[in-house]
């Protein structure tokens, strides 16, 4: 059914469709096994046939199984407000995943009961017969979990009675997720091993092509020597960052062998390290190995892309030494390896002197004389033709001898509108300087680009809360920064993601508000997520992950899984109470009640995680931050969870009660 509509939606299957029906796994078959649960909880406990126990089970669970589909599908809606390319990311998941959950629901309502009424059978047949050894398991099993159940509920009850220790407890929870919350490293797309990597190398300004081709043959041999290459393709006057031909510049594109196949050492940031020592020895250029991005549009390479802009105008030579003391300052931060830019403001060049007032007197135009000296110095396309079915470009430049040096102005003529021919060198001069090889621009202004990548131990989201620091201490009036690339989407995706999360909230509220016909009662189940969310990040904290987009789905993911248990509590609890037990007694029978499909589903959910954690290859990290994520947040909401929700019922139905002026007369601890 999941498939079908992804069709439908024009989804493809790649790694964000395929978490999704990952997670999908653990996650459908919780409705069927509360449902096959509670049928056969009635057919062992009130002795009922297999269709009478479905309809009574049937009738007390329909409405927390629709409860529990709309809660997973809603924290899933706020994704449609985001904006940018972080919402394609939550968006394939996050509908996916919601799709898988309908699904689900619409089985466990439909056929799950059916299969439950067919199949099951009733256990009293095996009373006088002599137990085989899977039988006799079973049974010790049975009798061992209901020992388990009897102590939870004594528990439950305990932490009822004593409400400060379970509040203190919550509260600890809550301060410490809010704790984590501003201390873990944060990122966006983590770098991916994808068996490619780059390396730039850049010559002392003016190199001639064939010194640089002299050192490119050179360094190809070096890194096709070393066990982990496959194959080097060489590029000779390519500058990867400023995306121009020079003669000083070239680039080398790395294709790795198969991790098992790279010998001794076979962790990318290893291998990438080892060709950067052996390549630092080379005094003739400046080299950098970088890994490629993770999503393919975002950037040339690995790293944070910086612009620094020129607001004021002035030279571009003011430009490069301010990026220079920007760079230098970077550089002593401990959340920065390496900082670097290509621009170079000391390539020699000539720039061209027209005198304007001599021009007119000749009758030249300033544009037809550097039309002219385009055509002749650079190219002009001035006509294009086919012949044998393909196209033609014809091109207009003096031939390489004529235009070698200054003296060859001399040879040069332009016509007048007097139809004359002029000597260029009448009207023009050449001034010998240095400069920049290439002038960008960004957002109009002049503007160098900065390449910045985090030091070993520190996210993104640390580095440039560096580079904040520093612009604020050393960028002059006038001069500003800004982000281009992925590390502009983080920038403006961290915004959006408190907002995300805080909606996601606001929705199950208002469903619960909706569904328990209170505005009270909800905050049993809300207060007791944040719990199992600081579990995510003890879980990414012991895997040494920066709180990233794929966290960040994940956490989404947990506030309505975590929400279902607290559902399913709730729920039973809400029916026990209106049936006329007391407070405490309805609260604790609806834990016990649900303890076993509660950690039946949560066991099922987190052994479809599992392998996730055991991942490698270009996926792996979004695998692995999924995957820890995911498991430590259920593990630890699961286990707090179960022992906070039937408090935190006790006392939002208490409060509910008297504000509605419904308060029952029983007596507390009837249980």
């Amino acid at each position: 059914g999941t498939f079908f509509f992804m069709h439908i939606f024009g989804f493809s299957i790649n790694i964000l469709t395929l978490f999704a029906l990952v997670l999908a796994i653990g996650i459908v078959v919780d409705d069927a096994i509360v449902v096959v649960e509670a049928v056969h909880a009635k057919m062992e406990r009130r002795k009922l046939g297999p269709k009478a126990a479905t309809v009574s089970a049937m009738g007390e669970i329909s409405g927390a199984i629709v409860s529990i589909t709309l809660v997973m599908s809603a924290v899933f809606i706020p994704v449609a407000f985001m904006e940018g390319s972080t919402r394609l990311f939550y968006k394939q998941f996050a509908l996916t995943l919601a799709i898988a959950i309908v699904i689900s629901a619409v089985n466990a309502l439909t056929l799950s009961p059916a299969l439950c009424a067919l199949l099951l059978k009733g256990h009293d047949g095996h009373a006088q017969e002599k137990l085989n050894f899977k039988q006799r398991c079973f049974t010790a099993f049975n009798a061992g979990f209901d020992k388990l159940t009897f102590r939870y509920g004594k528990s439950v009850l305990f932490l009822i009675k004593k409400k400060w220790i379970g509040l203190g407890i919550l509260l600890a929870f809550a301060g410490l997720f809010a704790w984590f919350s501003l201390r873990t490293p944060k990122g966006f797309i983590p770098d991916e091993d994808q068996s490619f990597i780059i390396v730039t190398a850049n010559l002392a300004a003016g190199t001639s092509k064939d010194r640089t081709t002299k050192l490119m043959s050179d360094t190809e041999h070096k890194l096709v020597a070393h066990p982990a290459v496959r194959e080097v393709i060489s590029v000779n006057g390519l500058s990867l960052f400023s995306g121009a031909m020079s003669s000083a510049a070239g680039t080398f594109f790395i294709r790795l062998k198969d991790v098992k196949e790279r010998g001794e050492v076979k962790d990318l940031g290893a291998v990438m390290g080892q060709l950067q020592g052996m390549l630092s020895g080379d005094k003739r250029a400046n080299f950098l190995v970088l890994n490629t991005p993770t999503v393919e549009g975002f950037g040339n390479s690995s790293g944070m892309e910086l612009v620094l802009q020129d607001r004021t105008n002035a030279s571009l030579q003011n430009l490069g030494n301010i990026s220079y003391g920007m760079m230098g300052a970077l550089m002593q931060r401990p959340e920065i390896a390496v900082a670097f830019t290509t621009f170079d403001v000391s390539y020699p060049q000539y720039e061209v002197v027209v005198d304007e007032a001599k021009a007119a007197q000749l009758g030249l135009a300033v544009r037809d004389v550097l039309q002219v000296m385009q055509g002749y110095y650079g190219s002009i396309q001035a006509s294009d033709f086919n012949r044998f079915g393909k196209y033609y470009r014809v091109l207009v430049q003096a031939t390489p001898d004529t235009r070698a040096d200054e003296k060859s102005l001399n040879s040069i003529f332009v016509k007048n509108a007097n139809q004359e021919m002029v000597p260029v060198n009448t009207v023009v001069t050449l001034k010998a300087i240095t400069g920049p090889e290439v002038v960008e621009r960004f957002n109009l202004f002049n503007a160098s680009n900065l390449t910045v990548m985090p030091a070993p131990g520190f996210s993104t989201g640390q580095a440039m809360q560096a580079i904040k620091e520093v612009g604020q201490q050393v960028l002059p009036p006038g001069y500003t920064y800004d982000y281009k690339g992925m590390s502009r989407e983080e920038s403006t995706s961290t915004a959006q993601s408190t907002i995300i999360f805080i909606l996601c909230i606001v929705f199950v509220y208002f469903l619960l508000s909706a569904q328990y016909e209170s505005y009270i009662l909800p905050f049993a189940v809300l207060l007791a997520i944040p719990v199992g969310l600081s579990g995510v990040f003890l879980g990414i904290g012991f895997a040494g992950i920066a709180n990233n987009i794929y966290v960040q789905i994940a956490m989404v993911m947990l506030i309505g899984l975590l929400a279902k248990n607290g559902i399913l509590i709730v729920e039973f609890a809400s029916q026990r109470r209106q049936a006329g037990k007391s407070l405490v007694a309805a609260a604790v029978e609806g834990a016990k009640a649900r303890f076993r499909p509660i950690l039946m589903t949560s066991l099922a959910f987190m052994t479809g995680i599992v392998p996730l954690i055991f991942v490698t290859g270009p996926s792996a990290m979004g695998n692995h931050s999924i995957g820890y994520a995911a498991i430590f947040g259920m593990l630890v909401g699961t286990c707090l969870g179960l022992f906070l929700t039937p408090l935190l019922f006790v006392i939002f139905q208490f409060f509910q009660e008297k504000m509605s002026g419904k308060v029952k007369d029983d007596t507390e601890w009837e249980f």
